[in-house]
């Protein structure tokens, strides 16, 4: 028994023409956003929130689609290779880009942050002026105690319910559990696994479908979005503030520009072919700041690429859980600027370890809203940094959590292609 064919990929131009719609309508929201926001007028900004509940409702129906994508993509990738010494390869190639591509982002970050940073001096004795709400997530970073610790979040991979690991949300463990699951049905018994697979694989395709129907309403939906964010954090761009959020802007830019090249020496695929293929995904992910919500779409333009169905059904659905490139410019930037903040120096020796804990830490970061933030607060105490910083910079967070999901988004695809590159010959899938 074979699995069911996948659904052809959408084609260049309608994806093209996809994107471009999707493209005009966030333009139009940023730059009527920002009128709004320099009107100060209270009725347009009523009528601006008043879309808010339509992009919302578009966010959840992208995430109803993930955990069953999720469990479908593994199981069918794993499952179908041919043996499981090839799901050791291609699961050693995987984490191997996975470093490779933090490794990279934490140099750049080194060098482009500080870099910045001294073209704006400013006089320690200036107080900068912080936006409503920083003192009370400061104050409430410095009351919470220490986070939890990696040793903790280890003893959480596998989870006792994986129900309800789904029903939290709680990516990581989810993983762990389907990825056992499909490691038994590729040791099972053909007449186990060939229907096994088969289910999975119509389920996979069927949600492919229903991801492209919630797509079709991404230029609606991208609109509502990012207009009322708009309106409301345009003003926040005024200041010493803005510096900030122009840094971590401009570094997460960096990265993202460096991606292509990357993907073009070392996976074979052209500048201009991957850049069409992941618009659309980075649109989406701009409008909903999430990584997990953006992966129907990362599926979709992974589809376009060609890449082999068990690569990207096996490096994504990990990429989404594990792989955060974008921690390594959010740690040394925010660092940059929290030092900036209370005016502590911060010299090589600190950028390095926060780096070095953006490559080896940034995994382990807990599966909660700003979670990120929370494992930077006992590197904050390492490096002389007060912990309540970390509440500063989770207060500026709306408009630079924009630019690493961009930044998140991009890598996990960049990283798909890599592992299925032309080096991944030995890297074979069959089906069931």
């Amino acid at each position: 028994m074979t699995a069911p064919t996948p659904p052809p990929p959408a084609t260049g131009p309608r994806q093209s023409s996809d994107g471009n719609r999707v493209l005009g309508a966030l333009l139009t929201a940023l730059a009527l956003g920002v009128v709004i926001a320099a009107s100060g007028n209270a009725t347009a900004l009523a009528a601006a929130d008043a879309l808010r509940p339509i992009g919302t409702l578009w966010v959840n129906a992208i995430r109803m689609t993930v955990i069953p994508l999720v469990v479908s993509l593994l199981i069918t990738g794993i499952a179908s290779v041919a043996d499981l010494k090839s799901v050791g390869r291609l699961g050693g190639r995987t984490f191997l880009v996975f470093g490779a591509l933090l490794l990279g982002c934490a140099v750049v970050s080194l060098i482009v942050g500080p870099f910045l940073f001294s073209l704006f001096p400013w006089d320690p004795s200036v107080k900068i002026p912080l936006p409503a709400g920083a003192v009370e997530a400061a104050r409430d970073v410095a009351a919470s105690g220490a986070p939890a610790g990696v040793v903790e979040w280890f003893t959480t991979l596998v989870p006792p319910n994986p129900i309800a690991a789904a029903a939290s949300g709680n990516m990581v463990s989810l993983i762990v559990f389907v990825f056992l699951l499909a490691l038994a049905a590729a040791r099972s018994a053909p007449e186990v696994r060939a229907p096994l697979v088969s289910f999975f694989a119509a389920l996979g395709d069927a949600m492919q479908l229903l991801v492209r129907w919630v797509i079709a309403a991404a230029p609606v939906a991208v609109f509502a979005l990012v207009l009322p964010m708009t309106a409301r954090s345009g003003a926040s761009l005024v200041g010493a503030v803005g510096f900030y959020i122009v840094g971590v802007a401009i570094t997460c830019a960096v990265v993202v520009a460096l991606y292509y090249p990357v993907v073009a020496v070392f996976g074979g695929l052209g500048i201009a072919q991957f850049a069409r293929a992941a618009l659309p995904m980075q649109l989406i992910g701009i409008s909903s700041t999430s990584s997990v919500a953006t992966l129907p779409a990362t599926v979709e333009s992974a589809r376009q690429l060609k890449l082999p169905d068990h690569v990207s059904g096996f490096v994504l659905p990990l990429a989404v859980s594990t792989f955060k490139p974008a921690a390594s410019v959010m740690w040394i930037v925010g660092s940059l600027f929290v030092g900036r903040v209370y005016g502590v120096p911060i010299g090589a020796r600190e950028l390095s370890i926060v780096a070095a804990a953006s490559v080896f830490l940034s995994f382990a970061s807990p599966g909660v809203p700003r979670g990120a933030w929370l494992l930077l607060t006992p590197l904050f105490v390492a490096i002389g940094l007060p912990a309540e910083g970390i509440g500063v910079l989770i207060a500026l967070d709306a408009i630079p959590d924009v630019c690493s999901t961009v930044v998140n988004v991009t890598g996990n695809l960049v990283a798909a292609a890599l592992v299925a590159g032309r080096h991944g010959a030995d890297i074979s899938g069959s089906g069931p």
